[in-house]
């Protein structure tokens, strides 16, 4: 028996034989099985065609590993053309063989008419819990980890879009999931999403069904491991006797914004509100004019508090830290990004009313896309309703942000700091709070999120995307092994 079991869907493009027939002729593949939805007449040697769901079910899955008797399973997941080098099935197999890892993946590159380009994949770590983690065209599972896996930990029935996130979050409980930081093969893209498509997919309509799927897997693969957190266990802050200069901040951290700056600040200084407030904007030592407008501004304004910090070592949220270290600091603090714009005059308000009515530590807006003319840009109005009472804090976990505008209970937010980086400041922030805090949420837009060349993360390089994602998986790493401690000792008591 040859020790790999291929699997991939049916493509009626031309490409889909060509990727196959090395395949064929590899000595280490026992069976290639094509799973399609309809009915299908293909013919090449080792081929089966399956007539199954979608190989993203548990149904088909289950079908797929019932016909196997190979001792690996390579999925290829991609609807691109894929050439694989046929040593590189060698290596894998050797990989496979030597660590015995539950999953196996690797980097590649991406092939145009241009050439090809190197692409790199992150390592896995217990926070590489994303159901749109990157782990290319090609996955190697071991069936006997995957049985083993399946039988401990069982299945969610009825499962149609989250069927290989499901599997790959209960192997990897027993088993390591194995990054080879070598490229074993080329894909040719046909297709590529807009980026907003990829980057918003869990708050887009369309894809509810699946979001909830993936929620539910990803809920009780926490369950699983020890780090679901119920809803119970949650409080509200606790009033406090401190005392403050006004009730609310708005907080500006800023670094060369020259074009956008003034538009924020007008923006601040505009809201209308029943209480006291100012506006810090922290200058991160700007060169491009952005220092020289604030002055200009802060001059004509005693509600502009103009902060030059004096370390010069400051990412965002270290910046954040400054304004809340400040003497000027209110009660309640809120966010405005450097190059946005509130939405209205009764932002402001809106956020702390609801800080002052439920007593939460923090609060969370919606805002809506746009453009550098402040024209709408798909997909509008990002709301995050998949964020429930019962579950967001949890689910926090699982998705890559939490929205805006961002607003705190200065106290704890002082107490809980920020990570002096100027990526993935706010999800840090945001998923340590709701460890032991309830977070309000507001549905409706308040706030106008320009998306333009400017904006830090636009146009990254794979390298500093990749970047950006391991830094988001660490933070969750930390946080999952915190709140499995936090369970641990409750057990305990």
């Amino acid at each position: 028996m040859k020790p790999f079991t291929v699997v991939t869907t049916y493509r009626p493009e031309p490409f889909f034989e060509k990727t196959l027939s090395s395949l064929t002729k590899s000595t280490l593949v026992e069976r290639i099985v094509i799973v399609s939805q309809g009915p299908v007449h293909f013919k090449m040697p080792k081929c089966r065609v399956l007539a199954a769901g979608p190989l993203s079910s548990n149904k088909t899955l289950n079908l797929i590993l019932d016909g196997i008797q190979t001792k690996y399973l390579l999925l290829l997941l991609e609807a691109h053309q894929i050439s694989i080098d046929p040593n590189s099935l060698d290596r894998l197999l050797e990989m496979a063989d030597f660590n015995k890892p539950g999953v196996i993946y690797s980097d590649f590159y991406d092939e145009s008419d241009s050439g090809k380009t190197f692409h790199p994949l992150n390592d896995y770590q217990l926070g590489s819990v994303r159901d749109d983690f990157e782990f290319g065209s090609l996955i190697l599972f071991s069936v006997p980890a995957v049985r083993k896996s399946i039988k401990k930990y069982g299945v969610i029935p009825g499962v149609k879009f989250a069927g290989l996130y499901d599997l790959r979050l209960k192997v990897s409980i027993d088993y390591s999931v194995s990054h080879l930081p070598e490229p074993l093969y080329s894909v040719m893209r046909t297709i590529e999403l807009p980026d907003s498509e990829k980057r918003f997919a869990y708050v887009d309509p369309l894809n509810l069904a699946s979001q909830k799927e993936m929620e539910a897997v990803f809920t009780d693969y926490l369950k699983k491991i020890g780090a679901f957190l119920p809803s119970h266990s949650l409080r509200k802050v606790e009033e406090t006797v401190e005392s403050f200069p006004v009730e609310a901040s708005v907080i500006i951290p800023v670094r060369n914004r020259k074009e956008t700056v003034a538009e924020a600040v007008e923006s601040a200084l505009s809201q209308e509100s029943d209480f006291s407030f100012n506006l810090i904007v922290v200058d991160n030592h700007s060169t491009d004019g952005t220092t020289t407008i604030l002055s200009n501004l802060a001059r004509h304004s005693s509600r502009l508090k103009h902060i030059i910090p004096k370390r010069t070592d400051l990412g965002i949220g270290g910046c954040w830290d400054e304004a809340l270290a400040s003497e000027a600091c209110g009660r309640y603090a809120v966010q405005l990004d450097s190059d946005d714009l509130y939405s209205s005059a009764d932002t402001l308000k809106k956020m702390i009313n609801k800080l002052r009515q439920e007593n939460d530590a923090m609060v969370i807006g919606s805002y809506t896309l746009v453009d550098s003319n402040l024209k709408e840009t798909p997909p509008g109005l990002i709301d995050h309703r998949e964020w429930t009472d019962e579950n967001g804090h949890n689910n926090a976990l699982r998705i890559n942000g939490l929205g805006a505008p961002r607003a705190f209970n200065v106290s704890l937010i002082r107490k809980i700091g920020f990570q002096n980086v100027s990526y993935g400041e706010d999800y840090a922030a945001a998923l340590r709070i709701c460890r032991e805090y309830r977070i309000g949420r507001i549905y409706e837009n308040l706030y106008l999120c320009r998306r333009w060349s400017g904006n830090t993360d636009s146009a990254l390089s794979i390298e500093e995307a990749n970047r950006n994602n391991a830094f988001k998986d660490k933070i969750r790493t930390e946080e999952i092994l915190a709140r499995q401690k936090i369970l641990k000792e409750r057990k305990s008591e």
